[in-house]
């Protein structure tokens, strides 16, 4: 569970990122970096790595919790920087998701209850509480575009010694790795709509 827990607890930090970027529109800041000469594409990974770092906090205090509740963890420190590199993944997906929909919504309101609708659907369609296997077909078939299933899947076999790995670490790689290339050059296209 602890994976799964950790999981989610990013999810959650990542998925409600956009209501920050509807703030910054707000106050002008938006209009001022659409100004400058850097990239879309890279202001919205920059976005996204800044959603990343944030969500690292969270996986100290779940490590933390998972010691003193007993759970065996892998410390090595080759297994640690894959645990920070695929928690930075999968919260710059979900970031940038979230910074599509605020793009999209443009209000307060409207991205609150989006976000909502979305978080509990992707935490449940997805091998963070009980494995892929079990689940019937249809929401087998879910959890196997969801990239949080990939996420989870990755962490499990980083943090528990000996935990199995359904699809392999590089392929859960290349899955959040392809899953943010696509969603940060979406973003870069909407991103600008932000400001109108």
């Amino acid at each position: 569970m602890a994976p799964g827990i950790l999981a989610q607890s990013v999810l959650f930090i990542a998925i409600f990122y956009g209501i920050a970027v509807i703030w910054e529109r707000d106050l002008g800041l938006v209009h001022k970096l659409l100004v400058s000469p850097t990239p879309r594409a890279a202001l919205v990974l920059g976005k996204a790595v800044s959603a990343g770092i944030r969500g690292l906090s969270q996986a100290v205090i779940i490590y933390v919790l998972a010691w003193l509740m007993g759970v065996q963890i892998n410390w090595h420190p080759a297994a640690l920087l894959g645990v920070v590199l695929v928690l930075l993944l999968g919260a710059a997906c979900f970031s940038t998701l979230s910074l599509i929909i605020a793009a999209l919504v443009k209000t307060r309101e409207r991205f609150m209850g989006i976000g909502q609708i979305l978080t509990m659907p992707l935490f449940f369609a997805s091998n963070a509480i009980y494995p892929v296997a079990i689940m019937p077909a249809w929401l087998r078939v879910c959890a196997q575009i969801n990239p949080l299933t990939y996420e989870v899947d990755a962490l499990r076999a980083l943090m528990l010694p000996g935990a199995p790995n359904v699809h392999g670490i590089g392929l859960d790689a290349s899955v959040l790795v392809a899953t943010l290339t696509a969603l940060v050059l979406l973003g870069a296209r909407v991103y600008p709509r932000i400001a109108t």
